[in-house]
């Protein structure tokens, strides 16, 4: 095959092919008399592997590991892939955290008005230091009220039910930066007093699983067409075929 014709298989660019080629993602293409090059199914099967791994992994990831799996064993291949599987496995087990740590919230939102807490108890009650809500609190995550003359922290309601959503985001992998923007969409909706508050941030989190699910779909593809590469490398030691 032309490298039109591998690129129109697999969705890439001419120059895409060429790039990938280069970095050693795929096998180099064999030189015709013309100079042309030409691929083989082998090729095409090394790149559609490389999109599922960029899309499951990330593309520098991906591309080490094809640069490094196209020439090794079905059991080196094997290993890495059921490792990324654990990874987004371990993804999922945070994001259902995540949710449940929401449905708590929900469960508690009938609070009185005068069911305050102090930074101590709030800490030990969310499993966190009371220098991580501090923090929160300068990140413009959670905003307690400040009473007495020596202005102490004192959590009313919707600062616990932020901090619990805050906790819950941070379990289900979100950076500070993500979080941040959560929160503030949460601020637009009127915060988490009323119901579309903790829905938004249940309908982020579903958002994240779909995400998630994706990825570990396109690594389901992404396995059998690294198998196959690494079938059709000849004589590669310690192989199991």
């Amino acid at each position: 095959m032309r490298t039109v014709e591998v690129a129109g298989q697999c969705g890439y660019s001419v120059q895409q092919v060429r790039d990938l080629e280069r970095l050693g993602v795929i096998p180099p293409a064999e030189r015709e008399a013309n100079g042309y090059r030409s691929y083989t199914a082998t090729h095409v099967h090394a790149l559609r592997a490389y999109r599922g791994l960029a899309e499951a992994a990330g593309p520098v990831e991906a591309r080490r590991l094809l640069a490094e799996l196209r020439t090794g064993t079905t059991v080196e291949a094997a290993a890495a892939v059921d490792e990324i599987h654990a990874r987004l496995a371990r993804e999922r087990a945070e994001v259902l955290r995540a949710q449940r740590a929401l449905d708590w919230v929900r469960a508690e939102e009938g609070g009185q008005d005068d069911d305050f807490m102090t930074i101590t108890q709030l800490a030990e009650a969310l499993g966190v230091r009371s220098s991580t809500l501090r923090f929160w609190e300068e990140e413009g995550l959670v905003r307690p009220e400040r009473v007495t003359t020596l202005r102490a922290r004192r959590y009313g309601p919707p600062a616990i039910r932020a901090a619990r959503v805050v906790v819950a985001l941070r379990a289900g992998g979100y950076g500070i930066p993500a979080v941040r923007e959560v929160m503030s969409s949460l601020d637009g909706l009127d915060g988490l007093d009323g119901l579309d508050g903790p829905e938004e941030a249940r309908r982020i989190l579903r958002g994240r699983l779909d995400r998630i699910a994706a990825r570990s779909v396109a690594l389901l593809r992404a396995g059998a067409d690294l198998a196959a590469v690494v079938d059709a490398t000849p004589g590669t030691p310690g192989s199991v075929r």
